[in-house]
């Protein structure tokens, strides 16, 4: 709210568990180094880098200009993207924020040159001042023996009152200082926080010589926001990354004619105009917020799709599990639309672009994610109600009784408000949460369990109805091996061993289970040669002979003949409801492998008791068909209404806010398609297997 207040500053975004503020600011009217520093006084410290210019002083710069030294740190403050300038020591150091914006990033530079000249060098600055977290800590450690050292004194008659005194003040302002300093800028930006309160209860204690009162107050405030401040950090340290699935260069194929040149970022290479993907080299990557719509973009197999698209040349499969929980890779050729952040399985293709960076709905499913996630949980907006109504009341209320019930006497009047300022001293809830906090999150800890906070604890505590993904988080996401038919003319071994060769280079699904089931019986994989990826299949030679591995339509439409009990043997898989691959040689078929995709992951039936023993409704929400989704669910004892099935991101995540409303909910998934829901959920649980963009979300 302070920030929002500033001049020129249209939105502002705070975000605890990122541990960032994201601002819409005006240049023209105001300044990033004004909301830098409100947010500083009120405990928020920056994580920028400082740097320093060398090569000038600042009694030389203010000479040149003519200015004094508090105008040339307000002028140098003035500059877009400088947070904080020290002007000390005979040197210039810098607090600079990292511009994106080029046009931006180019005034930024001119204004700096304007003022410094052009002999100058910005180096990384080195520090050994201490952190404002690491002075916090260091006087809350202190206030320990001072008050013991209080406590002696007051108790040893011969030793004057004044030591006590001299002692008490010392700790007071040294571990103290910065919450007087966030509770005076909270009065000034007109936010009441607890910091207000503290204060005002160690003035009084101060004032009536309650010296261990007074450092107990700003030791309990420093080891709190230490514990608080080490939370963060390490949720934060945990869950780096996850947002960025989206690759940050792209590979483009055709270059955009020269009048558009000068929008391009200046890391950019030149790029071959033939469409031709040999002509593609590595130093070719250009960043992603340079493709613009119509650029040709080639994605290779195994690499993540970098845009929103067109196919127009090429064919392969992609893995769209994380998006929409479907368990297999589906066949994509040309004229077929894909989506940024999925996974190549099979290709190369070559890409229209439609969308990208910002503009892609990955990204829009990310911002959904910080959208929800950042929201207030119950508990915090609990505390700030109680915050906004406690604070006001006691400021106001205790001179308010104490006029009442205290004599005429100014003196007692005023003993009596600053008593009551001590008492309401809020030091049972500074160490409330942090101490069972840290214990029960020890605990989840050793039980395999990472928690954000011991808040999220609390509100497991309460969930009443749970709602699971199912491709991947109550199954195993990946195919298991149910059978394999050899017709009589084969044996089972020469059959794996062919199907492994065809598969060593593939990382198809289907190809890792044969692969394994070859590993367990040690057996070697046939050398294939000349094998070439298909529609739906892989082919190549053996000893002269063609073999070939892939679904049965594909290999009917290469003229393989299919037997009657290769025949018969897909028949019963399909009637299982299982995925099944074809091995053929030299144009007929030998051996069929039968491949289940919605298998139940070990335990799924102890959890669902488990969270029916304790009254929470269980509901699966998943992006499959909702006819597989009752399949599955049925053996489980999941009734059909408890199943939605078909559900994208988006819906997931608005379907899990609105049972929000009603009932505390917990929302387990893994892939990315479940972020959006994780985040909108009281709950989130990120299986650990999964996507690390669920880490962020839960």
């Amino acid at each position: 709210r302070a920030v929002s207040r500033l001049p020129g500053v249209e939105q502002c975004r705070v975000s605890a568990t990122e541990g960032s503020v994201r601002l819409s600011l005006d240049v023209g009217k105001g300044q990033v180094s004004r909301a830098s520093s409100v947010l500083e006084n009120l405990g928020h410290s920056p994580e920028a880098d400082w740097v320093s210019v060398v090569g000038l002083t600042p009694r030389e710069v203010a000479t040149r200009l003519g200015i004094e030294r508090r105008a040339l740190r307000s002028s140098l403050m003035d500059i877009p993207g400088v947070l904080n300038v020290r002007l000390d020591d005979g040197k210039i150091e810098l607090q600079r924020l990292w511009l994106s914006d080029m046009g931006l990033r180019a005034i930024s530079e001119q204004r700096l040159d304007k003022i410094l000249g052009s002999d100058y060098n910005l180096v990384p600055s080195k520090s050994s001042k201490l952190r404002p977290d690491q002075i916090r800590l260091l006087g809350a450690a202190m206030t320990v023996p001072l008050i013991l050292g209080v406590i002696a004194i007051e108790q040893i008659h011969a030793i004057p009152d004044m030591m006590a005194a001299m002692i008490g003040i010392f700790g007071v302002l040294f571990a103290g200082y910065q919450m007087f300093q966030e509770a005076l800028a909270s009065i000034q930006n007109r936010v009441l926080g607890f910091q207000i309160l503290t204060s005002l209860a160690v003035f009084g204690a101060v004032y009536l010589q309650e010296w261990a009162e007074a450092l107990m107050v700003v030791g309990l405030v420093g080891f709190a926001a230490h514990l608080e401040e080490r939370a963060l950090f390490r949720a934060r340290e945990s869950m780096q990354g996850g947002l960025d699935r989206l690759p940050r260069r792209a590979r483009l194929l055709e270059s955009r004619p020269a009048e558009s040149e000068g929008r391009k970022l200046n890391v950019m290479q030149p790029a071959s105009r033939s469409l031709t993907m040999a002509h593609c080299h590595d130093e070719e990557l250009t960043p992603v917020e340079a493709i613009e719509p119509g650029d040709m973009v080639e994605v290779r197999s195994g690499e993540v799709v970098p845009v929103d698209g067109t196919i127009i040349e090429g064919s392969g499969s992609i893995d769209r599990a994380p998006l929409t929980g479907e368990p297999m890779p589906i066949l994509v050729k040309a004229g077929d639309l894909v989506e940024a952040g999925l996974v190549l399985v099979r290709g190369p293709l070559v890409i229209r672009a439609q969308a990208g960076g910002d503009d892609t709905r990955l990204s829009s499913l990310i911002d959904l994610v910080r959208q929800y996630r950042d929201q207030p949980t119950r508990t915090q907006s609990a505390i700030e109600s109680f915050t906004a109504i406690w604070v006001p009341l006691v400021m106001i209320g205790a001179p308010v009784i104490g006029f009442l019930v205290a004599d005429s006497s100014s003196e007692a009047m005023l003993n009596a408000t600053l008593l009551l300022w001590v008492v309401s001293c809020p030091c049972s809830l500074l160490l409330a949460a942090p101490v069972p906090h840290a214990a029960a999150l020890s605990s989840a800890s050793a039980s395999g369990l990472v928690a954000r906070g011991g808040d999220v604890l609390e509100a497991a505590a309460g969930v009443e109805l749970a709602l699971l993904d199912k491709t991947g988080t109550l199954t195993s996401g990946q195919p298991r091996m149910t059978g394999l038919f050899v017709s009589e003319e084969e044996n089972e071994h020469r059959v794996l061993q062919i199907a492994a060769g065809l598969e060593q280079r593939s990382n198809h699904p289907y190809a890792r289970s044969i692969l394994a089931l070859a590993e367990e019986r040690s057996l070697k994989a046939s050398n294939v040669i000349d094998l070439t990826d298909g529609d739906a299949g892989v082919s190549g030679k053996l000893r002269g002979q063609e073999v070939m591995l892939g679904r049965a339509d594909w290999l009917l439409e290469h003229g393989v003949e299919i037997p009657l009990d290769v025949d018969s043997a897909l028949a019963g898989s399909r009637k299982a409801g299982h995925g099944s691959s074809v091995l053929a040689i030299d144009g007929r078929a030998v051996a069929t492998f039968g491949f289940a995709h919605d298998d139940a992951r070990e335990g799924v039936d102890e959890l669902i008791a488990a969270l029916r023993a304790n009254n929470v409704t269980v509901e699966i929400l998943s992006g499959d068909e909702q006819a597989s989704v009752e399949a599955f669910a049925k053996p489980l004892g999941i009734p059909s209404a408890s199943c939605r099935g078909g559900v994208d991101p988006e819906g997931k995540a608005q379907w899990v806010s609105e049972r929000s409303k009603a009932r505390r909910t917990m929302m387990a998934g893994d892939g990315f398609n479940d972020a959006g829901a994780l985040a909108a959920a009281d709950v989130g649980v990120a299986v650990g297997s999964g996507e690390q963009v669920n880490l962020d979300a839960a």
